[in-house]
């Protein structure tokens, strides 16, 4: 254990994260998704729910504040560009700790989300079992 360090932040994701530059790309996904296909880099965290692991993540993670979608999420199939309920949770959580000029979340298209989490740096694998509980964050800088 350390101090100020989230306990869901295990040593693997730790050396992800810190190894990840400006402009890479993690996704934190749902027990469905296919993160083992899908990943270049794989973290088992089936032990957190994805909104207690974007917590956790946002507390050591800057979020990019030159891109225009920072922070993504999977649009819900056959709905015209709707959000699934979790995405409102995430949008609380990301206020809270990035600030709110990230609430403002992008969906992605079923197959372009999965196109983007193929180019991610890394996948988080939790074991969410809401269904489009996936977000994808892009890494910012740390100003001086």
């Amino acid at each position: 254990m350390l101090i100020g360090i989230d306990p869901l932040l295990g040593p693997a994701l730790l050396a992800h994260l810190r190894s990840m530059g400006h402009g890479d790309d993690l996704v934190i996904a749902d027990a469905n998704f296919p993160s083992a296909s899908v990943a270049k880099r794989l973290v088992r965290a089936e032990g957190s729910s994805a909104p207690q692991m974007l917590a956790a993540v946002l507390s050591v993670l800057p979020l990019d504040t030159f891109a225009n979608a920072a922070v993504c999420v999977m649009e819900v199939v056959d709905s015209a560009g709707g959000f699934a309920p979790i995405t409102d949770e995430f949008r609380g959580i990301v206020a809270a700790r990035a600030g709110q000029r990230f609430s403002n979340i992008v969906g992605l298209e079923r197959f372009t989300f999965y196109e983007r989490a193929r180019q991610a740096y890394a996948v988080v694998a939790t074991g969410e079992r809401r269904i489009y509980g996936n977000i994808l964050l892009r890494k910012g800088i740390i100003e001086a």
